[in-house]
């Protein structure tokens, strides 16, 4: 089966709307993929007990922490292959493809090896509870033994969405979903299993999900198909996607070194914290996840829209990405600041756990406009070719103000309140840094576009 990969034309005619539609199934496919992420944790908080739930729960910092450096040179495929595209060179499309399909492969099964190897000392480094330690190495191990089908799967997701299509990865994403939570039922329920059901289940839905795009990629039509002899690594391409991708990657691994450092002072008030912050911070997602299609659709739109050297419907892209941030932001936050505790009560029925959860969420989500423009403006940032900025406000405005924010006013005044609130101070500083690097790309593109301009006319009247 052949499928349609140039759905959209996002150089021409208005944006929200392509926008929204472009984001729409994005949006799905990250709540869907929270959605069962949840069921893991529902599952085994509901079957196998509080513990369980922790275990899960503090492992999550740490897996983010090791894969996404690899998983940030996704960005760059998604902004080179934008970039191609919008130019019309289909002789570039195609090697930065085969050359993205490669690098997934090696990288994932390099994340999967120091997963492996590393993820016990780690946790303990990170003051994991006694009670829950082997489990969240149990789990830990077989998840990794997932993580190359899950890195090719995010690099196959990004060349099909810079080509306009959101939609196949969200298919294949809602089937693996379902086998997931079906097998979750299957392995906990049924078996008896513990964390590690959960974990093998995720293992067979992220092989499933490889394995259904990787197909797509081969059926699809025009330059974006993936064809196994042509599969090697173009070292152009590779230093091209290497030079978005590696900032972006960088700051994902920065940022992930400062939420295992709020996660290693969340496990120092016990496991019941541990599963009450796990279960808060799942929830929250929700309204994080939505935040991010944005993300998506900005770094793709704002790709090819450069590389038509259409600058002025950048400023566009930006004034939608921030009203869609604000309206999300009310809509989605205000229903879990009214139904939070509700909400936390599928996870568990321990009332310290909602309790603590809620307390978490309330801080959480007073300012979480402010994570959507932290998040959302350096995919605009980046879509323009400068990656290396949004690094440096992430590392200085999130990652070295929380490690700050810990060693001085939470160490100063240890209490529940005091640590989370270094998630807002330290979004709006983050925020306003990628707000500045977005207008100083802009002026510097535009001042290029300008001085080629002129220097075009200069020939012209030579001539």
């Amino acid at each position: 089966m052949l499928f349609k990969n140039r759905d959209m034309d996002m150089c021409n005619g208005p944006l929200f709307g392509k926008m929204l539609i472009f984001a729409l199934p994005i949006m799905a496919m990250n709540i869907l993929q929270l959605l069962f992420n949840a069921a893991d944790m529902v599952i085994v908080g509901q079957f196998s007990g509080k513990e369980a739930l922790a275990a899960v729960g503090a492992t999550g910092a740490l897996i983010n922490l090791i894969v996404n450096l690899f998983m940030g040179l996704s960005v760059g495929t998604s902004v080179i292959v934008a970039q191609d595209l919008g130019s019309g060179d289909s002789a570039g499309v195609s090697k930065s493809v085969h050359t993205s399909m490669i690098v997934s492969l090696i990288s994932g099964l390099f994340v999967m090896i120091i997963g492996l190897v590393f993820c016990k000392p780690l946790l303990i480094l990170m003051g994991t509870p006694d009670d829950i330690l082997g489990l969240s190495v149990l789990y830990m191990r077989i998840y990794f033994l997932g993580i190359p089908a899950s890195m090719v799967y995010n690099f196959a997701a990004a060349i099909l969405r810079s080509a306009g299509d959101s939609r196949h990865p969200m298919y294949y994403l809602v089937v693996s979903g379902v086998v997931n939570v079906i097998l979750n039922l299957f392995f906990v329920v049924v078996l008896k299993m513990s964390v590690d059901g959960v974990a093998w289940a995720t293992f067979i839905s992220q092989y499933l999900s490889m394995i259904l795009i990787v197909a797509c990629l081969l059926g699809s039509e025009g330059s974006i198909r993936l064809v196994p002899d042509r599969t090697r690594i173009d070292t152009y391409k590779l230093k091209s996607i290497i030079r978005i991708g590696l900032p972006a990657g960088l700051q994902n691994l920065l940022f992930s070194i400062s939420n295992v450092l709020i996660q290693s002072a969340v496990n120092s008030f016990g496991s019941v914290m541990v599963a009450a912050s796990s279960a808060s911070g799942n929830i929250e997602n929700f309204v994080g996840t939505t935040m991010n299609a944005y993300y998506n659709a900005a770094v793709t739109f704002t790709g090819q829209n450069m590389g038509a050297k259409k600058y002025d419907r950048i400023d566009t892209i930006a004034k939608i990405c921030t009203v869609l941030i604000f309206a999300t932001w009310i809509v989605l936050g205000g229903i879990l600041m009214l139904f939070g505790e509700q909400l936390l009560s599928i996870y568990t029925s321990e009332p310290e756990v909602i309790r603590l959860g809620y307390m978490r969420m309330k801080v959480m989500m007073i300012l979480y406009f402010t994570c959507g423009t932290m998040n959302v403006f350096p995919g605009i940032t980046r879509g323009m070719g400068y990656s290396v900025l949004p690094m440096l406000c992430t590392l200085i405005g999130a990652c070295l103000m929380r490690i700050v924010w810990l060693a001085t006013i939470f160490t100063w005044y240890p209490t529940i309140t005091v640590l989370f609130a270094c998630y807002p101070v330290t979004w709006g500083l983050a925020g306003l840094g990628q707000v500045a690097s977005f207008f100083y790309a802009r002026h510097h593109i535009r001042k290029k576009a300008m001085v080629n301009s002129e220097q075009a006319g200069n020939l012209l009247s030579i001539t």
